[in-house]
C-alpha cells in the first residue's frame, strides 16, 4: 500500500469524508476544495501517476472514470462537471498516488491555469 496521505486514508489511519468505496476504488471529499463539489477518486492499488499506468491497469482505469461519473451524479452535478488528473510536479500533482478530481457546482473557467 502506498505510503502517501491517500494510502493512509485507504488504511483508515487518517479520517476522510468517504462518499463511495468498493473493492478497488475509494472516493472522498477534498480537504481543500476548489469548487463547491470537489471529490477525489483514487484506486486502492498504488499507482504513482497516470504516466506509470500499465496495460494491465486498463480495467482499473476504466472503473476509476466510471466511478468519477457515478460520484458526480450522486453529488447532484446535473449541469456538468470537470474531471482532472494532474501528472507530475509541473502538471500540478502534489500527492503521488493516481487520483481523479471531480469538480463541479459552479461554472468552470478555461483555460484552467
Amino acid at each position: 500500500m502506498s505510503d502517501t496521505v491517500f494510502g493512509k486514508i485507504i488504511r483508515r489511519e487518517i479520517p476522510a469524508q468517504i462518499v463511495y468505496e468498493d473493492e478497488t476504488v475509494l472516493a472522498f471529499k477534498d480537504i481543500a476544495p476548489q469548487a463547491p463539489v470537489h471529490i477525489l477518486v483514487i484506486p486502492k492499488q498504488p499507482i504513482p501517476g497516470i504516466s506509470q499506468a500499465k496495460p494491465e491497469h486498463e480495467q482499473l482505469l476504466g472503473h476509476l472514470l466510471l466511478t468519477a461519473q457515478r460520484v458526480a451524479a450522486e453529488a447532484g452535478l446535473q449541469n456538468g462537471y470537470r474531471l482532472v488528473i494532474n501528472e507530475g510536479q509541473e502538471g500540478g500533482q502534489t500527492v503521488f498516488h493516481l487520483h481523479v478530481h471531480v469538480l463541479g457546482g459552479r461554472p468552470m473557467g478555461w483555460p484552467p491555469g
